[in-house]
């Protein structure tokens, strides 16, 4: 009987680790590749037509925080595609995801706010997030950042500036 217990117990401990490990594995495999399931699934029904559906499928991921979501999300509401065209809310999650780091939302962002699309013309905030597109290697925003630079005064460039350092530092 003695051994029987000492027997369960062993089962016990090593039946807690592999639960345990099951659950790590699944969060660090397998549920990502179930939200990239979802990602891809919107991407297919954006390529076939269906916005809608895109949307039903990118909306859940954007909002958990998925970046390539967000910025497939920000591109229905620019279009207006699937959803009625709303500036303000392709600027909103254009941003979240430039926030995160995404290089194409820190370009779309860039270029909305140079041009005052979804909110006030703010070249300053435009000359960052160009600037912080241009450290990941795109060549084209650090040629709209040049552009957005040659129409800022001196004041402006030495604030973006300083908002570039300070970023650095977050």
């Amino acid at each position: 009987m003695k051994r029987l217990r000492t027997a369960a117990r062993r089962s016990a401990a090593v039946a807690l680790p592999f639960g345990f490990l099951t659950v790590v594995y699944w969060l660090t495999v397998l549920a990502p590749l179930a939200v990239k399931a979802d990602y891809i699934d919107g991407m297919a029904a954006y390529d076939g037509g269906d916005f809608q559906t895109a949307f039903e499928e990118w909306r859940p991921l954007a909002a958990q925080g998925d970046a390539d979501a967000q910025v497939a999300l920000a591109g229905l509401y620019a279009e207006g595609s699937g959803v009625p065209a709303n500036p303000a809310m392709a600027l909103y999650w254009y941003r979240r995801a430039a926030e995160a780091g995404h290089a194409v939302a820190q370009l779309n962002l860039g270029d909305f706010l140079a041009r005052g699309i979804g909110a006030p013309r703010d070249l300053v905030g435009a000359y960052v997030w160009l600037s912080l597109a241009a450290r990941q290697g795109r060549a084209w925003p650090e040629l709209r950042r040049r552009d957005v630079a040659a129409r800022m005064s001196p004041t402006q460039l030495r604030e973006a500036k300083a908002r570039l350092k300070a970023w650095r530092r977050e």
